[in-house]
């Protein structure tokens, strides 16, 4: 199988344009998904989101997790668990109306640093939706305007999860297969433990963990959104 794609965004600055925009098209018409390097956000600002959101869940969320595998008896099973996940959760929303100051346990520097985080990823993810009007055919801004909708403003939250060792790994999956329901979905995970994959022509593929790099993932409300255009597209 041909290797996942991975996006030097520097390149969109000179000569290699049009090849990395290629690249772009070809990501998004044959795997949904493609990796972000050189994108803009700051290597230090990432390496502390990480820090801190280690630190928090440590601090904050693992003995709460290992009660509930307890509770559930998770640590014991001998079939395959279908009903859950085994993942520590928790969600900030961002847009249209923040919530972050209401989330316990946060301190107040790391609320500071993911809102921070937030409105690079914000920033990005506009980004990528111009490449992909330009790709497309489109007008400049015509993708982000469809996302503002009536309301003037996208929804856009952040899903910050940590996954455990599981003893049975086998029986537990860290997160059961799905589709991302939304837009655009940008993903920093972890670089040295892989475990993201994605199915592409009926096999799963490893998504590589690399230092400071973030996925791509186009989601089911942008494929639903460009298939009403009257339009060929790379979905």
């Amino acid at each position: 199988m041909e290797n996942f794609p991975v996006i030097n965004m520097e390149k969109l600055n000179g000569e290699e344009r049009k090849a990395t925009m290629e690249t772009i098209k070809d990501a998004c018409e044959n795997w949904g998904f493609f990796e972000l390097v050189n994108h803009g956000l700051p290597i230090e600002l990432l390496d502390t989101v990480e820090k801190m959101t280690k630190g928090h869940y440590k601090n904050c969320l693992e003995q709460r997790f290992k009660d509930l595998v307890a509770s559930k008896g998770l640590e014991a099973v001998n079939t395959e668990v279908k009903d859950m996940d085994w993942e520590s959760t928790f969600y900030l929303k961002h847009l249209p109306h923040s919530n972050i100051s209401e989330v316990p346990d946060l301190e107040d520097e790391y609320r500071k640093v993911m809102k921070e985080f937030a409105l690079k990823l914000e920033k990005l993810a506009e980004e990528l939706l111009d490449l992909f009007c330009e790709n497309l055919g489109l007008e400049k801004g015509y993708l982000k305007k469809a996302f503002y909708g009536s309301q003037g403003s996208p929804t856009f939250g952040t899903k910050v999860s940590n996954y455990p060792p599981c003893p049975t790994p086998d029986l537990i999956k860290g997160l059961r297969s799905h589709t991302d329901a939304g837009g655009v979905i940008l993903l920093f995970q972890d670089d040295k433990v892989s475990g993201l994959q994605l199915l592409k022509d009926g096999k799963w593929v490893d998504v590589p963990p690399m230092r400071h790099s973030i996925v791509i993932n186009l989601g089911d409300q942008l494929e639903v959104l460009i298939a009403q255009l009257d339009i060929f597209t790379f979905l």
